[in-house]
């Protein structure tokens, strides 16, 4: 009995002097084909970008890519279980422009957009919806509808900014160690 307490006393102790590493902060981006990258390539695309820049700041994040060329909200609204699985904690909701350029309304777009971000929160899923009312002309390649490569860093910063400032912390060290190091 002695040896027992003695041995788990000794686990207790262990536990609060190690570091405890956090889970990866896992983000799902999810839209249409400027989410997918059309024109600049996956890896230049907002949620590649976006995961560099988070883990530049030391944050441990896999950003998935959920962009589907052509998508409009009734269809992410459809396959939105699929596309964000269970141990998702954001979810970036990019919905374009697609509705109203396939004849959709502006009001069922709005109602699939309130729908998608109740749906998600009701899953205890943070919501970001990226959907700038002016967009500058200079985001968009020669077609005026798909976003350049500098729109895409621009808008990666900028959710990267957002996301930081609430971001979970990635380990719990003991009042007496020292914390690790900042990344440059």
């Amino acid at each position: 009995m002695t040896f027992r307490f003695k041995a788990l006393a000794l686990v207790a102790v262990l536990a609060l002097a190690l570091p405890v590493k956090a889970q990866a902060l896992n983000i799902v981006a999810i839209g249409a084909s400027n989410t997918s990258g059309w024109g600049v390539g996956e890896q230049n695309a907002y949620p590649a970008l976006l995961q560099d820049l988070l883990r530049k700041k030391g944050i441990d994040a896999h950003v998935t890519n959920a962009g589907r060329l052509g998508d409009v909200t009734a269809g992410m609204r459809n396959r939105l279980d699929e596309a964000v699985p269970k141990g998702t904690d954001i979810v970036i909701l990019q919905p374009g422009a697609n509705d109203l350029r396939f004849f959709g309304t502006k009001e069922a777009r709005t109602a699939n957009i309130a729908a998608m971000v109740q749906h998600l929160h009701g899953r205890g899923i943070r919501v970001i919806v990226y959907d700038p009312e002016n967009i500058p002309r200079d985001f968009y390649q020669w077609d005026g509808i798909h976003f350049n490569a500098a729109a895409h860093a621009k808008i990666a910063a900028t959710l990267a900014a957002q996301i930081a400032a609430q971001a979970k912390p990635q380990a719990a060290t003991p009042s007496n160690a020292t914390p690790p190091p900042k990344p440059q």
